[in-house]
């Protein structure tokens, strides 16, 4: 009773605080908003230029491949005595496609052929990508004049490659870098918004002076924190539900798994991120203070160590390490799993009970410093 009585208080201070509150439930759409679409992996409109020194209809149909795909961009058409890497030297395209003469009777008649793509590699990650989408378009055009030599000529059935790599992908067919970013989103937002919400609710009591008043009264120290927490996962929680909600109609992420294992995952990681921030403002004794540790602590960790952006396994051992401390590792093994993959709750047990371990933890820790800090008081 005592902590619901808190909960109460806090629920009407949230609700005097319209700052606070707009906050809480405008502030993760808008990061949602900001980042889904300005954190993009898949490289559009790449800067091409072609020398077509063939001139045919099977040279057109390459420059077509490239141009229609929506990955290049044609801006220029280069002579066939132009020098190519003035082109690249001086930045006016970031790839040059390069077809020889006699290109088009070689693929009429089966005869091997092949076409040049140059690179410029000042951006290595760029170019890895760029590369590999050059590939595939030339190997979709290869099967193609593979299928239609065969039939009339003899020379087509021994010249398919010797050694090919048959690649699939499950879960993101189309390699879409939203369906890999946004629930990376939710999991930094979630946490950025519950860590920074709870801890500057405590610290603003000591600046102001009512903590003096709370310490005086019956409450002991862990319902005043489960108190403080409730309002703040309630506000949290629909936030986040709005946020899945929000990227599932903006950005097509798919709901492949169930809804109630959805909101179990997210309540137990905002349990942990609540109580993590009620830890921070008993360290803290400003609201300035407060909200820099929060940032330090919840924002640097759930970007960099938790697999949001940065594969773990390429992470230093050392690092590899640190990440078990970051909860957000567990919550997007657990978010990925129900919303991209389907999978039920055998899959990814181990990492909510991760997060229950990190909760409680982190809880008992609030309310033992919570508790020193009334006894020095008193």
């Amino acid at each position: 009773m005592k902590a619901f009585a808190v909960a109460v208080k806090e629920f009407r201070q949230i609700v005097r605080d319209r700052r606070t509150l707009l906050i809480l439930l405008f502030v993760p759409a808008f990061f949602l908003l900001l980042y889904g679409y300005a954190l993009n992996f898949d490289i559009r409109n790449i800067p091409l230029a072609v020398q077509d020194n063939d001139r045919s209809s099977a040279s057109r149909e390459v420059i077509s491949a490239f141009v229609n795909s929506g990955y290049f961009e044609l801006v220029q058409d280069l002579p066939r005595d132009l020098d190519i890497d003035a082109v690249l030297n001086r930045g006016e395209a970031r790839a040059v496609l390069v077809i020889p003469g006699g290109f088009g009777r070689d693929a009429a008649t089966g005869r091997p052929t092949a076409v040049q793509v140059l690179i410029s590699g000042d951006n290595a990650n760029t170019a890895t990508t760029v590369m590999a989408y050059a590939v595939g378009l030339v190997s979709a055009l290869s099967a193609r004049y593979e299928l239609q030599a065969r039939p009339g000529s003899q020379q087509g059935s021994p010249q398919g490659p010797l050694l090919s790599a048959e690649t699939r992908v499950w879960y993101n067919p189309e390699l879409r870098s939203t369906l890999f970013l946004v629930p990376g989103l939710i999991a930094y937002i979630a946490m950025l918004t519950a860590v920074v919400s709870t801890a500057l609710s405590i610290v603003r009591e000591k600046e102001v002076g009512t903590m003096e008043q709370v310490r005086m009264s019956p409450v002991g120290p862990l319902a005043y924190v489960i108190g403080k927490t409730i309002p703040y996962f309630v506000v949290s929680l629909a936030s986040a539900i709005g946020i899945v909600a929000l990227s599932m109609l903006l950005f097509d992420l798919p709901m492949r798994g169930s809804w109630l294992m959805l909101f179990l995952a997210i309540s137990i990681f905002l349990v942990g991120a609540l109580a993590f921030g009620v830890l921070i403002s008993t360290l803290a004794e400003t609201q300035q203070v407060a909200f820099q540790l929060a940032l330090l602590t919840s924002y640097l960790p759930t970007l960099m160590l938790s697999g949001f952006i940065f594969p773990i396994s390429s992470m230093p051992p050392v690092l590899q390490a640190i990440t078990y401390a970051v909860p957000a590792r567990y919550f997007l093994i657990a978010l990925r799993a129900i919303v991209l993959k389907g999978v039920g709750l055998a899959v990814f047990w181990q990492d909510l009970v991760a997060l229950v371990i990190f909760a409680g933890i982190v809880l008992s820790l609030a309310s033992l410093r919570l508790k020193r800090e009334w006894a020095v008081g008193r």
